[in-house]
């Protein structure tokens, strides 16, 4: 059989970022329209094409053109075995050569080979109609080779019986119905991005009346960021905030994403480190967002850990009195902790993230698969604040940690398990209390004592990550929950086992180069945020997953602690 030219795209707009970024989740797969005689696969197959810009085939036409004869001569003259023999030949050429729309006969997909050829290079879409549409439309073309018998109708119910279950494999299903073929190709469009874009991905909704927003998480993310964006708002500007490290591994991805979107975008690149975080490059963050034109119905794009993020949002929030903000976390550190709740700032040199204001992203895209490039102690330190969740309130969360943390740490389904976790646990906190006037000081388990020890260690991410310091923290939280008669000794040494286990450090000791004595950090903590009309508050607990807001504990009770834990 001949090959036969593809039909061209009827006359369209040209395709929009929704279409476009349909065509790149595609990934150059066919769409092929499945279905009974009747069920529209030619006509809303035809419709698509042109709404993506792709060309249309008819597997049905191309067998026509190369015998030259209509479908039922072929039947007539040569039998049904024949024919299907053809049509499986047919498609394994479209489907290997020429890709786009293709629509099939309506016995096509029961072939064994040819639904494994569609499944390896296309997408199926099942065109689904009652019994009583695909009569009526087949009525008016009363040349189809199988209902030419006496009872066409009982013909057309026997072949729905037997072809349904088989149809119902296909990758999408939509109903087709009486409507426009304009309204069904928008259902068909609707169920694709579906099934592209969702694979094994989890959404977690923050619910801030009025400004709710979701955090998606998995793999490739990045790759399909600019329809998540467009899909806010199509055709607007982005600004993409990075450092070098990242923007060696994910900037290329995500500015192919943008552009495939039609999302136009400029990029500033900056140092990696805590040190970025200060007012020197908040000015530079700043200026390089106004000088490119950006509104404040486009948006600042924060690809990066914790610093971008901190860093991307405040500017976000301070220029023009608010842009709006998608943040893409490539770390752990920031996928379950910092880029969820709207905490944006710098550092002071009086202390850390004390210049800074609280402003809710539009968008969350939780990447995990970036985290395949991140250094081993950088990820082990961002697993200190998933462990943070299970001690904070779920004490089954932390178990599930104590069994499973091997399986996160090597990047399987446990992975996304506890980074959705993690975040469902912060979205609810952030909705019952966004500004931090209540139980959301909760997440701030180990970071009184975390800041201290970063301050005092001036940031240098050689000696000290923020994650470690938590680590350090959380276990002195318990250690002096338990020196205060809160909780037991075994529930502060059970936790100091488990992060340990992981290669995280419980013990200020564990810092090679950090030497402070009780003093020296007692200060230190003074300049926390949590501090109120000059008392310390701390975030302490009556056991694993049972923490609470202690404030004002007296400072000698603090350092009598610390010089125990420093002996």
């Amino acid at each position: 059989m001949n090959p036969q030219p593809a039909c061209p795209p009827q006359t369209a707009p040209a395709p929009g970022p929704r279409e476009r970024a349909l065509r790149q989740a595609l990934g150059g797969r066919a769409i092929v329209m499945v279905g009974m005689m009747g069920s529209g696969k030619t006509s809303i197959g035809k419709r698509l094409a042109a709404r993506l810009g792709l060309p249309f085939h008819d597997a049905d036409a191309a067998i026509e053109a190369a015998h030259n004869r209509a479908i039922t001569e072929i039947f007539a003259e040569y039998g049904e075995a024949y024919f299907r023999e053809g049509e499986r030949r047919v498609m394994a050429r479209l489907l290997k050569e020429e890709g786009g729309v293709i629509a099939t006969g309506g016995g096509a997909f029961m072939n064994d080979q040819t639904r494994s050829a569609i499944a390896e290079a296309g997408v199926s879409v099942w065109l689904d109609a009652e019994f009583d549409v695909l009569m009526r439309r087949v009525r008016k073309k009363p040349t189809r080779p199988l209902l030419q018998t006496p009872d066409p109708d009982g013909a057309m119910r026997r072949l729905l019986a037997e072809r349904a279950p088989v149809y119902a494999l296909a990758d999408v299903k939509v109903r087709t119905r009486d409507l426009q073929h304009d309204i069904i190709v928008e259902d068909v469009l609707t169920a694709l991005e579906a099934h592209l874009t969702s694979g094994a991905r989890r959404t977690v909704r923050v619910d801030l009346a009025g400004r709710a927003y979701d955090i998606l998480i998995g793999e490739k993310l990045i790759e399909t960021a600019g329809a998540e964006i467009a899909r806010l708002s199509p055709e607007r500007a982005c600004f993409i905030v990075t450092d070098e490290n990242v923007a060696a591994h994910w900037l290329a991805p995500l500015e192919r994403a943008l552009d495939v979107a039609g999302l136009r975008h400029r990029k500033l690149i900056l140092p990696p480190g805590e040190a970025t975080k200060r007012y020197a490059e908040f000015e530079r963050v700043c200026d390089a967002i106004i000088e490119a034109r950006i509104e404040r119905n486009d948006f600042v794009v924060a690809l990066g850990g914790g610093v971008i993020g901190d860093l991307a949002g405040f500017a976000a929030a301070s220029v023009r009195r608010g842009v709006r903000f998608v943040q893409i976390p490539t770390t752990l550190l920031a996928q379950v902790d910092s880029s969820v709740g709207g905490k944006t700032g710098i550092n002071s040199s009086l202390g850390k993230n004390l210049v800074g204001a609280f402003y809710q992203p539009a968008l969350v895209l939780a990447d995990s698969g970036a985290l395949q490039t991140l250094p081993e102690r950088d990820f082990r330190a961002g697993y200190a604040e998933v462990a943070k969740y299970g001690l904070i309130d779920d004490a089954a969360f932390f178990a599930w940690l104590e069994n499973n943390w091997r399986a996160v740490f090597a990047g399987g389904p446990e992975r996304d398990e506890a980074i959705a976790k993690s975040c469902a646990a912060k979205a609810a906190v952030v909705a019952r209390d966004e500004t931090e006037q209540g139980d959301r000081a909760l997440l701030n388990l180990g970071h009184t004592f975390g800041h201290a020890y970063e301050r005092l260690a001036h940031y240098d991410s050689a000696r000290l990550v923020h994650g470690e310091g938590v680590a350090i923290g959380m276990a002195q939280a318990f250690r002096f929950s338990a020196a205060l008669g809160y909780c037991g000794a075994d529930d502060a040494a059970r936790v100091a086992a488990h992060l340990g286990a992981t290669g995280l450090p419980t013990r200020l000791q564990d810092v090679r180069g950090l030497n402070a004595d009780a003093d020296a950090i007692l200060d230190a903590m003074y300049q926390d945020k949590k501090v109120q009309s000059g008392a310390l508050t701390f975030i302490l607990a009556r056991g694993v997953g049972q923490s609470f807001i202690a404030k004002g504990v007296p400072p000698e009770k603090v350092r009598a602690f610390l010089q125990d834990e420093l002996r």
